[in-house]
């Protein structure tokens, strides 16, 4: 699936990863159009976009616009639009339905009548649950998730490969690990900044000391990987791990907003958590993927875990929480 020099629709564009994506397909000579209703996304995000002729904005909920229109002037879909909180299904069971499995129900039918074979979807590490097996890979099954966020995502990979083997089509499905990185408005790493900002003596961190042990990958390995993989794919359904080799605490990850906000003596008051100690319903304890089909493909990540979260939060602060 080529990525470059195509015309390529970019949905959920101004959110932190999909304004990402915008400005490297860009950067790569596609034209872009892109579509956001800034439910989430943050239109400062595409101020780079924006001054490309080659990139058109659309402002639309995609669960209620005519999307006959935009598919008629693309090669690729790209599929970015989700909601991704995924503590807010415990409240909402029914937004992760709509705006996940529902809004890719509708692309997928546009793209049948439209007769757009390839299609690019970033789905997550938490469609695995807790799995047994570390480094995870991508054959593990049953796939077990824990949220209905994890639950959402994997029937939007069971949509799609449905789709590609019915009709013909062509995926490249991402699941992530942590991604962190400038642009990104809401994870760990926001919760403690603001935290600390309001109160730089102590820190409330959600779960039980150490917390989860996760592996966190920056968004510029995330890119690289995203357009390796799809540049590189062989199957009609190609599913890649994308995350960094190694893992860490939420401890160690408290530790290093600390350090780089220049605090010292910073008390850390774990709140218990729920079921034995996750942070929220649903939070995955352990998570560590295993990346070998993506380095086959030529692609490894400069930036370890550690290494990740400390250049996401230089470059938080460096933003600012907005």
């Amino acid at each position: 699936m080529k990525l470059q020099k195509k015309k390529i629709l970019v949905t959920g564009c101004a959110g932190f990863i999909g304004s990402h994506m915008t400005d490297r397909l860009l950067a790569l000579g596609s034209s872009v159009l892109g579509v956001d209703n800034f439910s989430t996304g943050k239109r400062r995000f595409l101020q780079s976009a924006i001054s490309s002729d080659r990139f058109r904005l659309i402002g639309g909920n995609l669960l209620e616009m005519d999307l006959a229109p935009m598919f008629g002037e693309v090669d690729v879909v790209c599929h970015f639009a989700a909601n991704p909180d995924v503590r807010v299904g415990a409240s909402d069971t029914k937004i992760h339905f709509e705006q996940n499995l529902e809004v890719t129900y509708r692309l997928l039918e546009a793209c049948r009548k439209s007769g757009i074979k390839d299609i690019v979807f970033p789905s997550t590490s938490t469609v695995y649950g807790e799995p047994d097996t570390m480094p995870t890979p991508e054959t593990l099954g049953p796939l077990i998730p824990i949220s209905l966020y994890g639950a959402s995502k994997l029937g939007c990979e069971a949509l799609i490969s449905g789709y590609c083997h019915t009709f013909d089509m062509n995926s490249v499905i991402y699941r992530f690990a942590n991604v962190v990185g400038s642009r990104s408005t809401h994870n760990v790493l926001h919760d403690f900044v603001r935290k600390l900002k309001q109160n730089p003596g102590e820190l409330e961190i959600l779960g039980a000391e150490p917390g989860t042990i996760k592996s966190y990958v920056h968004i510029k390995d995330c890119l690289d990987a995203m357009v390796t993989g799809a540049e590189n794919a062989n199957e009609r359904v190609e599913i890649l791990n994308i995350g960094s080799k190694d893992r860490i605490t939420v401890k160690e990850i408290a530790d290093i907003v600390v350090r780089e906000m220049g605090l010292k003596e910073v008390k850390y008051r774990w709140t218990g958590g729920v079921d034995g100690g996750r942070g929220w319903t649903g939070d995955v304890r352990q998570m560590l993927l295993s990346i070998e089909k993506l380095e086959r493909l030529g692609w490894t990540p400069r930036y370890n875990s550690s290494e990740a979260i400390t250049a996401a939060v230089r470059e938080i602060l460096a933003e600012g929480l907005q």
